[in-house]
């Protein structure tokens, strides 16, 4: 039965008292964890909750998130996982956008929820972190049968153009995803101990993450939130075997100090990197401290999200993000959709099990990513003469601040909500540490007095915590083209 649900299942069946989740000082089972979400599809089957409807899941990496994720899909419902950190207007988008009945949101972002659930209908229940999101009368859920084609994940994620698009993921989409990942790239086993630095919420660690784990009855250590020398202790302390994270994770752990107080990271077996570009001299760096290697891959929430990797049975080229994995193809295109030669500069383009079926409710913006069943990722890349790919530039203007996507057209939509506003550019500026960070160059009505400072807490009271500008400076005018467009590329920061 094609149902990622399954996977959870299968691996209780196998190995019921191995241990599934760490978190803190408690352990979950397997059998606690299958359990777990069998309550939950009861409980939602008994409130009404019909096959292909959606549910949104708003929490941080805590054991609850895996027992809702699974036990919704077990219902067969669709998980509509959310930021924790998202504002009342963009939970407002998310829900009313993918229709989601209801959302599971974390104790602390209660009142956030409700404000934008408000006029969506959706119910909003509030959750702890643990286990405990039906009572143990709630009468078990069985399977609900689920096809390779039917949907299981919504995934929002933003462009350019305006506001977050649900990338509408299938159990095949996910599941082989998630099956050539734990199979044949990260080769996971049971006796694997996996480091779940990177948000549930998020493709990467989703999939590579906890689906990988769970599929292979390994075990997953929940971390909330990143930090370094908590992370450092966590690895050596629990036996960690598996790291993944995006390139600022393994920048702190590099230039965290060691404890001093025993091996470092010395069960280490692999680690993954992913989300943006790791710089060779940090992937050396950390080799070197660690002794183990780190392999670099390359995906989107659109592609479920792996399209290629660094494989550990063959050679590693530092700065590449390696070959297409099974069962995916790309391809490098010129302006005109044709193939460039190898060693020119080309659009990357994916075709494989693992695109999604498009853009949720957006049959146009999906015509426009997918052509003749190839996704247009609007990443560029070189491809060497062994078939290794490079990314050398973003053909679109995300901005990747500490391994998170901001969308400066999101955050401009907000700026020229405030009525001193007159145009406004918001673009990546270099950071030593997080990669890029968010600046905004503002032009205000003649005669206005809203300092750079206010802009930015207006900003920062409308959007996730990671999105707003740490700077923002005041321009007579912002550079233009002979059409009028701005020109973003001759902005320059002050700062």
């Amino acid at each position: 039965m094609p149902n990622i649900a399954n996977n959870l299942s299968e691996s209780a069946r196998r190995h019921p008292d191995r241990p599934a989740l760490r978190f803190g000082a408690g352990v979950t089972t397997y059998a606690e964890l299958d359990a777990a979400a069998s309550r939950v599809a009861g409980m939602l089957r008994a409130q009404g909750l019909a096959a292909g409807d959606r549910v949104g899941v708003m929490l941080p990496n805590v054991p609850a998130f895996v027992a809702l994720y699974y036990g919704i899909l077990r219902a067969g419902g669709v998980v509509v996982p959310m930021n924790p950190l998202l504002k009342a207007r963009e939970i407002e988008h998310c829900l009313a956008d993918s229709g989601a009945c209801r959302l599971f949101v974390h104790e602390a972002g209660a009142e956030e929820a409700a404000a934008g659930a408000g006029a969506t209908g959706a119910v909003v229940t509030p959750v702890g972190p643990g286990l405990a999101q039906a009572d143990e009368q709630t009468p078990a859920g069985a399977q609900t049968p689920r096809g390779d084609g039917d949907l299981a994940v919504i995934l929002y994620t933003s462009g350019t153009t305006g506001r977050p698009k649900g990338a509408a993921l299938t159990h095949g989409n996910v599941g082989r995803n998630t099956e050539v990942v734990s199979d044949r790239v990260i080769e996971v086993g049971p006796e694997d101990v996996v480091m779940g630095c990177l948000p549930l919420f998020h493709a990467f660690g989703q999939t590579c993450g906890m689906n990988a784990a769970i599929r292979k009855g390994a075990c997953l250590v929940l971390v909330p939130r990143f930090e370094p020398a908590g992370v450092l202790a966590l690895l050596d302390e629990l036996g960690v075997t598996v790291f993944e994270g995006v390139p600022t994770m393994y920048n702190a752990l590099l230039h965290q100090a060691p404890s001093g107080t025993g091996p470092e990271a010395g069960t280490l077996r692999v680690c993954v990197s992913g989300g943006a570009a790791l710089p060779t001299e940090v992937l050396h760096a950390f080799e070197k401290r660690f002794g183990c290697a780190v392999a670099e891959g390359y995906g989107l929430s659109e592609t479920s999200p792996v399209v290629t990797f660094n494989h550990l049975d063959r050679p590693r080229k530092p700065g590449s993000i390696g070959t297409p994995i099974h069962g995916v193809e790309v391809r490098l295109l010129d302006g005109d959709g044709k193939d460039v030669p190898a060693g020119e500069v080309g659009e990357i383009a994916v075709r494989g099990h693992n695109v999604m079926t498009g853009y949720w409710n957006r049959p146009d913006a999906t015509a426009e990513a997918v052509q003749d069943g190839w996704f247009r990722t609007g990443d560029l890349a070189r491809q060497d003469d062994e078939g290794y790919l490079f990314v050398v530039d973003r053909k679109k203007d995300m901005i990747i601040r500490g391994g998170y996507n901001v969308y400066p057209r999101e955050i401009e939509e907000v700026l020229y909500e405030h009525p001193d506003v007159v145009e406004a550019a918001v673009v990546g500026v270099p950071h030593d540490s997080l990669g890029e960070e968010v600046a905004a160059a503002v032009v205000l009505v003649p005669g206005a007095r809203t300092s750079p400072e206010d802009l930015q807490s207006y900003v920062k009271e409308r959007v996730a915590p990671y999105k707003y500008p740490r700077t923002v400076w005041l321009l007579p005018a912002l550079p233009k083209g002979p059409t009028g467009k701005i020109l973003k590329r001759e902005i320059r920061s002050p700062h």
